[in-house]
């Protein structure tokens, strides 16, 4: 009997340590009492398994980055898909774990002042260089992007194959730079995206139990109307978008404005909403701003002060997980370790932006007037007929 006493209280003591352990790791986010995993804790993750982050989260980040259009006039898409890489790059995220969608015909464009070289501010750096050409050109297309949010690598076709090959426990960001309108979003390729087949899409993905959470960040005119009335709450699902359902979202650094771009430049480099989260993002210690910070931030500073040239930024889906930390899904660039987050908005609005829909206006406005000048001092140039 004495034997088996033993047994038991060695048994008991087991059981009440594990107990103890799995209640001690829990952690309070908000009215949420989270619990991990505790066979993970224990036993570590099976085949297959997560990575642990250093915060805790467990989990990996994927990206998936789309720019929906061509030609010069558009540079600004195409600029802002390279900068929020570049973010996401710093932040430790892999290329293996960003897929990047764009038609890369603006880098070395005959157009470009600076061959090989893509800016997305008046003084910024270049944010082309090492971008991954995950789908370029041609493959640019709406069967592929939604083949890659959804892992399916055997409807892709061309491109590098890279899908979002994530698990239940991962983190993904999904970021979207174009023209759109009521219900759609453009693409350099036919046929466009449409709001009931993304949402269809996303509610495949998640029904599919890979993912933990996903945040959307989405560039377009009307690109509210994408969620609005579409995008249920119960998807772990948190979107942002540039403007509400019925207005235009802005370009910004563009010829004319101020800051205006380098004199050479006849586009614009970004547009608003996209340079107003990637300029905060670019500067901040990303575990100590959440998700709703920033939405607050960049709602403001796309406004511009409630003046004419700006739009509201909307957010859908499920708006407890504004809470998280923008680091869950975009990491964090080391250097900034010291820079936590600021409640005032650092970047004051540009003094004007230029509608979305005026941009390519702007872009061929500004050659003309270039032609005109140019033509103006070669006929002053010519010399003038003596009479006879």
């Amino acid at each position: 009997m004495t034997r088996l006493a033993t047994v038991v209280a060695v048994l008991l003591f087991f059981l009440v340590s594990i107990s103890s352990s799995a209640t001690g790791t829990r952690d309070l986010i908000g009215d949420v009492l989270r619990l991990p995993s505790e066979a993970s804790r224990f036993f570590g993750a099976g085949d297959g398994g997560a990575d642990q982050q250093e915060d805790g989260t467990v989990g990996t980040r994927w990206a998936v980055l789309i720019a929906g259009s061509n030609g010069y006039w558009n540079y600004r898409h195409q600029a802002d898909i390279c900068h929020a890489y570049q973010l996401l790059k710093k932040g430790g995220l892999k290329d293996e774990n960003i897929v990047v969608f764009m038609y890369d015909d603006i880098a070395y464009n005959e157009e470009n002042p600076r061959r090989g070289v893509i800016i997305n501010s008046p003084h910024g750096d270049d944010v082309y260089k090492g971008v991954p050409k995950d789908y370029t050109g041609e493959d640019v297309t709406v069967n592929n992007f939604f083949a890659a949010i959804l892992g399916n690598k055997t409807a892709i076709t061309g491109g590098s194959g890279k899908v979002v090959d994530s698990g239940p426990n991962d983190h993904i960001f999904i970021y979207y730079s174009d023209h759109g309108g009521p219900g759609v979003l453009g693409m350099p390729t036919s046929p466009y995206i449409y709001a009931d087949r993304l949402i269809e899409v996303l509610k495949k993905k998640h029904a599919a139990g890979t993912y933990q959470s996903l945040v959307f960040y989405l560039e377009a005119c009307e690109s509210g109307s994408i969620f609005e009335g579409l995008l249920p709450e119960g998807l772990n699902i948190f979107a942002t978008t540039a403007s509400n359902a019925e207005e235009s979202s802005w370009g910004t650094y563009c010829p004319g404005e101020y800051p205006s771009p380098p004199p050479e430049y006849e586009t614009c480099l970004g547009d608003l909403y996209s340079v107003a989260w990637m300029e905060d993002s670019d500067i901040h210690n990303l575990k100590s701003e959440t998700l709703h910070q920033q939405y607050e931030l960049v709602k403001s500073r796309t406004a511009s002060d409630n003046s004419a040239y700006g739009s509201h930024v909307m957010q859908y889906g499920d708006i407890g997980l504004s809470k998280n930390n923008l680091f869950v899904y975009m990491g964090t660039n080391p250097a900034n370790d010291n820079y936590t987050f600021m409640p005032q908005n650092f970047f004051r609005p540009s003094s004007k932006a230029i509608n979305q829909r005026d941009a390519d206006l702007v872009h061929f406005w500004d050659k003309i007037s270039a032609t005109i000048k140019v033509q103006k001092r070669q006929c002053k140039a010519l010399p003038v007929p003596q009479g006879s």
